[in-house]
């Protein structure tokens, strides 16, 4: 399965060096894909298109997606640990970043030896013209950006990317031994709307019990913590516009008395991923991987 993977990633890449890194976009046909598990939770009620793909700033990227995946990465045999991460692209629940914030990420985990699920999550239906999404994409944009709004405020219902949070959740444990996964190092980490998600899922959930969150640019609005919340890794850059000089979901993180570890970053934008070369956000990934391991969940539970 892992030499597959590497001819699709070469391919990925090869594909996304045709491109210019710009933010137009690109409508594409569908590219080669690891293999995915259908979650089997439903479609998208009033979805007036099939999904598709286009390509912007570089990247692959889905949108109208109607029914939910898991895809696995798992570590070479013999090179797991037993730890896992349920990983949540971002995209505003109207598109999926899913190659630079989900697979990517996924396999870097894998690399060193955590196994990792890309979330494909259901979205939000979009314009099937590229330039009606373009025109609801630059007006969401607008509207995050305004110094009056809090993102958190601009969700929509997430009845469905909960629900398939939560049989993606159910899937690992169901599988936990075949996979290599103890079900008490099982965390999720989300980018952007899927930081949301991931959030959501945390203070939401009936029936996840995640061991550790890491929300990488999400909103940062002050949230109500639960006494069992699980420790959080929180990144953001001081110039993504998500940020607005805010600390509340850390500090309410910390007021309830739970583990936390936040990094503020010089610059990086929004949506850096795994991280681009030339800004201080590049750096968080490493970090992040020594978090877990102080925090021991790199190592077998006793």
């Amino acid at each position: 399965m892992r030499p597959l993977r590497s001819a699709l990633f070469a391919l990925l890449i090869a594909c996304t060096g045709a491109f210019a890194q710009d933010g137009t976009i690109r409508p594409i046909p569908a590219p080669p894909q690891p293999p995915a598990i259908p979650l089997g939770t439903g479609g998208v009620d009033g979805q007036p298109a099939a999904e598709s793909w286009f390509h912007q700033w570089g990247q692959p990227m889905v949108r109208n997606v109607s029914a939910a995946t898991l895809t696995p990465f798992l570590p070479a045999p013999g090179k797991g640990n037993g730890a896992a991460v349920l990983v949540a692209p971002g995209g505003g629940f109207r598109w999926l970043a899913i190659n630079h914030e989900g697979w990517q990420v996924a396999q870097a985990l894998a690399d060193q030896g955590i196994a990792a699920f890309v979330l494909k999550y259901r979205l939000q239906p979009t314009p099937e013209s590229v330039a009606g999404f373009k025109d609801s994409m630059d007006r969401m944009f607008s509207a995050a950006g305004s110094s009056d709004t809090n993102p958190r405020a601009l969700l929509p219902d997430l009845a469905n990317q909960l629900a398939d949070a939560e049989a993606a959740h159910a899937l690992i444990l169901s599988r936990a031994k075949e996979w290599g996964v103890d079900p008490q190092r099982l965390g999720m980490v989300g980018f952007s709307a899927g930081a949301g998600l991931t959030m959501h899922a945390t203070l939401n959930s009936k029936t996840m019990k995640l061991a550790f969150i890491g929300p990488i640019y999400g909103g940062m609005g002050p949230v109500t913590v639960p006494k069992d919340a699980p420790p959080m890794f929180n990144v953001i850059a001081s110039d993504d516009f998500l940020f607005k000089g805010q600390f509340g979901v850390v500090k309410a993180w910390f007021d309830a008395g739970r583990p936390v570890e936040f990094h503020l970053y010089q610059n990086g934008g929004h949506g850096f991923g795994l991280g681009y070369p030339g800004n201080t956000a590049n750096g968080w990934f490493p970090v992040f991987l020594r978090w877990l391991d102080v925090n021991g969940f790199l190592a077998p539970r006793r």
